[in-house]
């Protein structure tokens, strides 16, 4: 789907209870997901990532968040401030033809909020629910 203003109800019933909407709560990036995320070690912009994909996104911006857009999900990167300390949420939602599925929510803060992070983050995530689809994909095929 995408068509904006049904894209922009779906945020706005997201954020407005994200907490009813996000399945497993809302993801705290921290030192023990990075880990999980295989993201601790020295980056070499050089060198080529096997575990990298490649996703073509168009890009929609407002003043409060960033939409990324293609057909098979629907990202939104808000970022706020949260008691005088900044943080970013990601939330992640499987595009539908008629609608979106929120999948999961994640925020990072303090040394964790920069955006090489966000995207490195987001990118893993992104690989995990894809492989997840695909599974659920074959499974219900057969």
């Amino acid at each position: 789907m995408d068509n904006l203003t049904v894209l922009e109800e779906c945020f706005k019933k997201y954020i407005k209870n994200i907490s009813q909407w996000a399945p497993e709560g809302i993801i705290e990036v921290d030192l023990p997901m990075l880990q999980r995320l295989d993201l601790l070690h020295f980056f070499d912009p050089k060198s080529q990532n096997e575990d990298s994909l490649t996703r073509y996104f168009h890009v929609v911006e407002s003043p409060e968040k960033i939409m990324l857009l293609n057909e098979q999900f629907v990202i939104w990167i808000v970022p706020e401030n949260v008691d005088g300390t900044p943080r970013t949420y990601g939330l992640i939602a499987i595009n539908h033809p008629h609608e979106c599925h929120l999948e999961l929510v994640f925020s990072v803060s303090g040394v964790y909020n920069s955006s090489w992070l966000v995207l490195r983050v987001l990118e893993k995530l992104l690989k995990e629910i894809q492989e997840t689809e695909d599974l659920l994909t074959r499974y219900n095929a057969g």
